[in-house]
């Protein structure tokens, strides 16, 4: 297996520039996801490690050789897309053998090979079927099967879960996180799912409009975003965002028109050089509850129930206050009605704070 090191990596397409300067060292075995909204760069990025786009500027190296004028076939890797692309006309044994009869392997090895692969993947007894005989997850697997078999240093996965339904993508999920154990092989995987980033990735990589925006462990962009559109866009519901003033009265507070709430001590001593000024207050919905007796009063706040969506598990309450729509992820057990004013209470610690005009974190 090997590292991948892209240093000031650059795509333009005409007057489109696509990836901006991106410096990634992805360490050997590891799995990296990069993440982010259509158009942001990652399948792009990906694509040039592959040589299936060429470098504007930059240099990209995989083990110890630098592969920027490389052939796709000569960069010892293996691509998974979101298209299956397999063969309609060829068995599964074909179709994950193909590329290695393309590269004259000997017949036995070929055979060891593909038999290897399919016991991995649990698709043995499918090896004589045609592609049209599959369902979505078996031609996922036999796609990853195709690859697996190359033994190649690097895998690279280009949103391949996107066309399965939810359960089994759920499922997949499991399965590529096995896989990559058993394999111990470099991975860089790409999606635009921050659930699937969450749960697949050694280390995450957020991109927006071709810049990375951070690069850290799942749980580190959870709990320390480094600017607001990570933390908006890691976590689902969608963390919440209210735009407050910073005042001094007795200690700081962070008010606007229906909440205020104290500054958390945490965060006190940054924020003391923006009294009087607006910045925008994060709270995720889970770090938000119902107030019971033990809440501090400076932490909690009036709001009116909008919408209650009840998930088994947990309940998604959508509620207003003030002129502002939060989010909050409670208790199965609390019964709330339209239209009723509950009080809310935030968990302070969790709370973050990002300056308005940089988005990025106090």
């Amino acid at each position: 297996m090997a590292q991948v090191m892209m240093k000031e990596l650059n795509k333009k397409y005409d007057e489109v520039h696509a990836v901006k300067d991106v410096n990634l060292h992805i360490r050997d075995k590891e799995f990296i996801v990069l993440v982010g909204p259509s158009g942001c760069g990652k399948s792009t990025t990906l694509r040039m490690v592959a040589g299936l786009e060429e470098i504007t500027a930059g240099e990209i190296s995989i083990g110890d050789r630098v592969v920027n004028d490389l052939p796709p076939k000569d960069r010892d890797i293996a691509m998974v897309f979101q298209n299956y692309a397999l063969y309609p006309h060829m068995t599964v044994y074909d179709n994950m053998a193909f590329g290695l009869k393309m590269r004259k392997f000997p017949k036995p090895e070929i055979l060891k090979r593909v038999q290897d692969a399919a016991e991995i993947l649990g698709i043995q007894e499918l090896l004589k079927r045609k592609p049209r005989q599959l369902s979505g997850g078996q031609r996922q697997r036999v796609a990853v099967g195709r690859a697996i078999v190359r033994h190649p240093q690097v895998f690279l996965f280009d949103e391949p879960l996107s066309n399965l339904d939810a359960k089994l993508r759920v499922q997949m999920r499991v399965e590529l996180k096995r896989l990559h154990d058993r394999l111990e092989t470099t991975v860089i995987y790409v999606t635009h799912d921050q659930v699937e980033a969450m749960t697949l990735g050694d280390r995450v990589v957020v991109m927006k409009d071709g810049w990375i925006q951070q690069v850290g462990e799942p749980l580190e962009l959870y709990g320390k975003p480094a600017n607001k559109f990570v933390a908006g866009f890691i976590g689902s519901p969608a963390m919440n965002f209210v735009e407050v003033t910073i005042t001094d009265a007795g200690g700081l507070w962070a008010e606007t028109q229906g909440l205020r709430v104290k500054v958390p001590p945490a965060h006190a001593s940054r924020l003391g050089p923006y009294r009087g000024q607006t910045v925008t207050l994060g709270v995720r919905p889970e770090d938000l509850h119902v107030a019971s007796g033990n809440d501090p009063n400076e932490y909690t706040f009036p709001a009116v129930v909008e919408v209650v969506e009840p998930l088994g598990s947990e309940i998604l309450l959508d509620l207003r206050a003030g002129a502002h729509a939060i989010v909050a992820r409670v208790e199965p057990t609390v019964r709330a009605k339209v239209h009723e004013t509950l009080r809310l209470a935030l968990t302070p610690d969790r709370a973050r704070f990002f300056d308005v005009k940089t988005e990025l974190a106090i």
